[in-house]
């Protein structure tokens, strides 16, 4: 990997001129460097990207890293390191959009004009929509693995635990890959077992679905590992409250409208999320969407009311599961359908809503669920049950997986 250095204070301060750009992308994550390098791979030459960190992080070794499978290092590098040749990065962070005059306003004041805008900054952690979680997961207890500087935390915690209650959280509402809350738990009661304290650990899922996940098939799979570990299930449930101090979680049963408290030894939670409250004050968002997010044609990712404006990613309102699988098919329709307007053609290419999830149910073996938008499988290979536990899987998501990240989806080229 290679070493970098922030910029100086100075130099990611200074207040940018209005400028103007032919595409102009909000995000420098997955969906912004994947897709700027492959408009310009396309033809595409005016490109600048607005991202205010000198860090790129790849999301999916979080659970690895909880996990002790992997180490921190492996999932971050500098930006300038990933952003494409002949793209420009802004450093500086997207403040509000106005549409209907093509301007975004930047943190330092400046603005920046564009012909095409695509909107994907991410989501944003919301700790304070669960009292006492962000003083929780930075306690002595608590840990989060959906928080980069948290998830080598969590793993100190989970490895020493010897005997005790370890509680594991996923929240109701979209968020980035959901069922990557569950990983840390499989990865964890594996490690236990084979250290011959499982028995001594009650181990509890918070699940706020009616299931353990959703797919047909992916949720035999995974509630065979459930009752293989002895994990207790509370579905349809999910983090109320936390009182850090006392080291207890209190449980909201959505169906039976009752509450529940554990005392936790370790409280490994995963917060609510939204789009960034600045996109949410833009007139981008459905009306009616609560959580914020850019209100685009599902299938096409163009804004239903802005034919200049796109989104993908996790802050697009698209039905189908954010995550990085999803984006990746995403990235290929945006960037075709965005040039075909370019050139004043129609618009041929459509998001079909896959979207996939890799499970790693044990230290050595991964379920991977592939659905639609529908929770319905959709099998990268058809009549091939890929959400059977394999360690062929496990390969792919924790070996392949990050260096087709870096050497190719990120160079637009996957």
């Amino acid at each position: 990997m290679a070493t970098w250095w922030p910029a100086p204070a100075y130099e990611r301060k200074r207040p940018v001129n209005t400028r103007h750009h032919d595409v102009l992308i909000i995000g420098g994550g997955n969906a912004g460097i994947s897709l700027a390098a492959r408009l310009h791979r396309y033809g595409v030459t005016d490109i600048a990207v607005v991202e205010p960190k000198d860090h790129h992080l790849y999301q999916p070794l979080f659970s690895h890293i909880a996990g002790g499978r992997a180490k921190a290092s492996e999932a971050i590098r500098a930006q300038s390191s990933v952003t494409p040749p002949g793209v420009e990065w802004i450093r500086d962070g997207a403040t509000d959009i106005n549409a209907g005059a093509s301007t975004v306003t930047l943190g330092s004041g400046g603005q920046v004009t564009y012909g095409h805008l695509v909107v994907c900054p991410g989501l944003q952690l919301d700790w304070d929509k669960v009292p006492g979680l962000a003083a929780a997961v930075h306690s002595p207890h608590g840990a989060s693995h959906y928080e980069f500087a948290l998830a080598p935390k969590a793993w100190t915690l989970l490895s020493s635990l010897q005997s005790g209650t370890a509680v594991f959280t996923m929240p109701s509402g979209p968020a980035k890959c959901a069922g990557a809350a569950q990983k840390p738990m499989y990865l964890a009661c594996d490690y236990w077992k084979e250290h011959g304290v499982l028995d001594d650990i009650r181990v509890i899922m918070v699940q706020p679905y009616p299931t353990v996940f959703g797919v047909p098939g992916v949720d035999e799979e995974l509630n065979r590992k459930v009752a293989e570990y002895g994990i207790e299930l509370r579905l349809n449930s999910e983090l109320a409250s936390v009182d850090p101090a006392g080291q207890m979680a209190l449980i909201r049963d959505n169906v039976a409208g009752t509450t529940e408290e554990l005392r936790y030894d370790v409280l490994n939670a995963v917060p609510p999320q939204s789009a960034p409250d600045w996109l949410k004050a833009t007139d981008l968002p459905a009306a009616r969407d609560d959580g914020g997010f850019v209100q685009v044609d599902p299938e096409t990712l163009r804004h239903v009311r802005y034919p200049n404006v796109w989104s993908l990613g996790d802050a697009a309102g698209t039905t189908n599961s954010k995550c990085g699988g999803a984006l990746r098919k995403q990235a290929k329709v945006l960037a075709k359908n965005l040039v075909a307007t370019r050139r004043g053609a129609p618009l041929s290419e459509k998001y079909d809503g896959y979207a996939v999830c890799p499970f790693t149910v044990s230290r050595s073996t991964v379920v991977f669920a592939e659905f639609d938008a529908g929770y319905r499988p959709m099998p990268s290979i058809p009549k091939v049950p890929t959400w059977k536990e394999s360690r062929a899987s496990w390969v792919v998501d924790r070996d392949v997986f990050p260096q087709v990240y870096w050497n190719l989806i990120l160079k637009g080229r996957a």
